[in-house]
């Protein structure tokens, strides 16, 4: 029986890639994505060069498609077995503006994709993955998320001044041990994974200097979403292990 699975933000990206990863591996694939065009050009390459892939429409920021989607993966499925919550937002990259600390609007616009998404998506797919006899759960986020690594003089990552990523995934973080302690009981294991710099659209900097490609950097989400039954739950890994919180 094929593995079913959801990707936030899937149809580009390090969501495209891993879906391209666990589709030619014999899972079913499902992509969430905001938009119909992007959505079926992905499925259509996916489709042809790998295996079983679907599509629904999802915008983690309004909790109405979310809902809709959690329903059409339920009628199609009848189950869920990983959720891969890739949807992210860096508008920092970006903000010209002058600010003391933060533009508080960028700190909402970030909080509402990385985080409360997140949640969103989370809350109204968990009833199917609860159905599942292996449920995974994979929360895309950042070694800048560390708090560890943000106190450490010694990380490449120590300059950047990016308040609103930087908390918004330290609180994705800290959702994942949450929610690894409120599902002890069942077979579902929660995971954060840290890609890596990856050559991606998230910000311009990602385009031109970023070492890996989205290829290279799906593996380590690919890898969570494939635990084995005897692995730990709530963990934060990278390609090289685990991370610090």
């Amino acid at each position: 029986m094929s593995t079913i699975v959801l990707i936030t933000g899937g149809s580009r990206g390090l969501g495209y890639a891993a879906a391209a990863h666990l589709s030619r591996a014999g899972s079913t694939v499902i992509i969430g994505a905001r938009r119909e065009t992007a959505a079926r050009r992905a499925i259509e390459t996916l489709g042809v060069n790998h295996g079983a892939v679907d599509w629904v429409e999802l915008d983690v920021t309004r909790p109405a498609t979310v809902r809709s989607a959690a329903a059409a993966v339920q009628e199609r499925y009848g189950r869920l077995d990983v959720l891969i919550n890739n949807a992210g937002v860096l508008p920092e990259a970006t903000d010209t503006g002058t600010h003391d600390l933060a533009d508080p609007d960028t700190f909402r616009q970030t909080f509402e994709t990385n985080v409360f998404g997140a949640v969103t998506v989370t809350e109204f797919f968990l009833p199917l993955l609860r159905l599942s006899d292996a449920g995974r759960i994979v929360n895309v986020s950042s070694t800048m998320g560390s708090l560890t690594d943000q106190n450490n003089s010694r990380s490449p990552y120590y300059s950047m001044f990016l308040p609103a990523y930087r908390s918004s995934k330290a609180a994705l973080n800290s959702l994942t041990i949450e929610l690894a302690k409120h599902l002890r009981d069942t077979s579902i294991k929660v995971t954060t994974v840290c890609p890596g710099f990856v050559q991606t659209e998230l910000t311009p900097m990602n385009r031109q200097l970023a070492p890996l490609t989205a290829d290279e950097a799906a593996h380590v989400v690919v890898s969570a979403a494939t635990l084995p039954a005897d692995a730990e739950t709530g963990t934060f890994v990278d390609a090289d292990g685990p991370v610090a919180w």
